[in-house]
């Protein structure tokens, strides 16, 4: 988590491009983007200048000239030199960068400089530089704190998603080298980041994580990855749409920075009737808009036919079983009315995932996880596309290591390293069952058709409570009968002594 001294820097930093005009908080994040970006660069140049003289190689560094570094342009003095540089060297630069032809160059051609005055850009880069940009959970943690004051959060349910939710939902179901992964309402690509950086230490040899004169661990070297299995990593293995040119820019960088040479992020209505991607990727991750809605004329017909809805919690969860390729597998996240809702579209979409996939799991989380966005409750949905459903495993979260009000402060309780143990000794023996203390349990397909395929949690909850309390009265029933059976021959014992 931020510290309270960065959170008051960076609030500052935000007030200033309000006052300097910028009133669009989306703006506000892109140009701080920007900067963050610029000085990942020289971050990086650096560690990989570090990288070849350790193991002798020759280093080609990004910059064409020595004032495109942040390292060598933040210790300007003259404000006004520093804002020329930026604006007439720098930032020019950077719209340069990816290849030609790629998304990258494409989003960023459009990208304009808008900090309005020299003095607001050395304040900008005097925050920035204070921040250890190696750290992923402080750079994680600073892009949630200005996400978060995005005025229209939650505008169309398009909430920003926790990144140890993401990294849950990436763990659980644990991407490799040979995956090609999408996420077809990317945002600011965090699913695709943590994707990468899952990848990245799961081919990494543990004897050659190291911690560098910083005190920074490299755990994410990937060096047991081959170079086909690079080119593919940097080039064909993430993917992602947004209909948001910001956040488009803002994905792009953000994949750059970490490692994706040519980020494959592109602009498109994943729903709309031009979009046809179909039978495709591996992997699907997401956390699709809640609670908005499409112009019925524009929503792609194959959707149609699966549901008639103009609901897109609905609408993404048939895009997801269409671009997905056979025995792909997906992990997303819906609002619990989509597990219960009774509308013939509600019904449809269940008995999709049920009847024409392998529906695995349905994870409950509480309501608390998307604070301060919004208290709705959702869940994390995990299925197969094609094979078959015999019995699907539920697990009730109650604690996800924050607390649930608006502030999310860090807590003990934390159900999620519990929630990954389980689900891979289950999902490799299904015929593994819970003890009486554990808070997941298996419900056989039989009983989700019995009940219109509803997947809410509760409704199998309440049958496993009550089973429970009726073997709990059982037992003191039982307990009674036999204190009973003792008194009486003690009575007995009495009678024959007198």
């Amino acid at each position: 988590m931020l510290s309270s001294e960065l959170k008051s820097k960076i609030d500052k930093l935000w007030d200033g491009f309000w006052s300097g005009g910028i009133s669009n908080p989306l703006t506000v994040i892109e140009q701080i983007s920007y900067l963050l970006f610029i000085k990942r660069l020289d971050d990086i140049d650096v560690l990989e200048e570090r990288k070849a003289n350790r193991i002798g190689k020759p280093h080609k560094s990004f910059f064409e000239k020595e004032n495109l570094k942040w390292s060598v342009f933040r210790h300007f003095t003259d404000p006004e030199k520093m804002f020329s540089n930026m604006a007439n060297e720098v930032f020019p630069f950077i719209k340069t960068l990816g290849q030609e032809g790629s998304t990258f160059a494409e989003y960023m051609k459009d990208a304009i400089f808008m900090i309005p005055k020299p003095t607001l850009l050395v304040e900008s880069v005097r925050i920035i530089d204070g921040i250890n940009m190696e750290d992923t959970d402080t750079k994680g943690d600073l892009y949630e704190y200005l996400l978060s004051k995005l005025s229209t959060a939650g505008v169309n349910g398009q909430f920003r998603t926790p990144r140890h939710i993401i990294r849950m939902m990436v763990e659980l179901i644990d991407t490799t080298i040979n995956d090609v992964i999408c996420d077809p309402a990317c945002g600011t690509a965090g699913f695709l980041v943590s994707a990468s950086e899952y990848i990245l230490q799961k081919y990494t040899k543990p004897e050659n994580v190291f911690t560098d004169e910083e005190g920074i661990v490299h755990d994410k070297l990937g060096d047991m990855l081959s170079a086909e299995e690079w080119e593919h990593y940097k080039t064909n293995m993430f993917y992602g749409t947004d209909f948001d040119a910001s956040m488009l820019r803002i994905a792009s960088m953000n994949l750059m920075l970490h490692g994706i040479d040519t980020p494959n992020i592109s602009y498109a209505d994943a729903l709309s009737s031009s979009y046809e991607e179909k039978n495709r990727y591996t992997v699907v991750l997401a956390n699709p808009p809640f609670k908005g809605s499409i112009d019925d004329s524009d929503i792609n017909a194959t959707l149609k036919k699966v549901a008639k809805t103009t609901k897109t919690e609905l609408l993404f969860l048939a895009l997801m079983n269409r671009i997905l390729d056979l025995g792909g597998r997906c992990a997303v996240i819906v609002p619990d009315g989509v597990l219960f809702g009774s509308s013939n579209a509600h019904k449809a979409i269940r008995k999709m995932l049920i009847e024409e996939n392998q529906l695995q799991a349905v994870i409950s989380m509480p309501s608390g996880v998307f604070k301060p966005y919004a208290g709705v409750s959702t869940a994390v949905v995990i299925f197969t596309k094609g094979g078959r459903t015999d019995k699907v495993w539920f697990y009730d979260m109650q604690a996800d290591g924050y607390s649930l009000d608006d502030k999310r402060n860090p807590v003990e309780a934390n159900d999620i390293p519990d929630i990954i143990a389980n689900w891979r000794r289950c999902s490799k023996d299904n015929a593994v069952e819970p003890e009486k203390e554990d808070k997941w349990f298996w419900v056989d397909k039989g009983d989700i058709v019995d009940n219109e395929y509803d997947l809410s949690i509760n409704k199998y909850k309440e049958i496993e409570h009550e089973e429970f309390e009726y073997e709990k009265s059982s037992v003191i029933i039982d307990r009674i009968e036999r204190l009973e059976s003792e008194i009486l021959r003690e009575i007995k014992e009495l009678r024959e002594m007198v």
